[in-house]
């Protein structure tokens, strides 16, 4: 029993389920373990967003005390 791991379901095309068992028997692995190496792969890959925050560095004219009426007046209450 392989501890630290959750259980997933996935539904693949068919012809895509059978390419991919047939990898893990052309490398002498398990089909979990493929499927694994590729979502780290691909998520290792992803760009991070980035954070930014309003009213800091972005608007010469725009100070932390007026962040809140910029905001309102943009996508809040007016």
């Amino acid at each position: 029993m392989v501890f630290g791991m959750e259980k997933t379901t996935l539904y693949l095309p068919a012809e895509l389920q059978l390419a991919l068992r047939q990898a893990a028997r052309r490398q002498h692995r398990t089909v979990a373990d493929l499927v694994r190496e590729a979502l780290e792969t691909y998520l290792r890959d992803q760009a991070r967003p980035t954070l930014t925050s309003v009213g800091l560095g972005d608007d010469d004219d725009l100070t932390g005390a007026d962040s809140e009426a910029y905001l309102r007046a943009r996508w809040g209450r007016r």
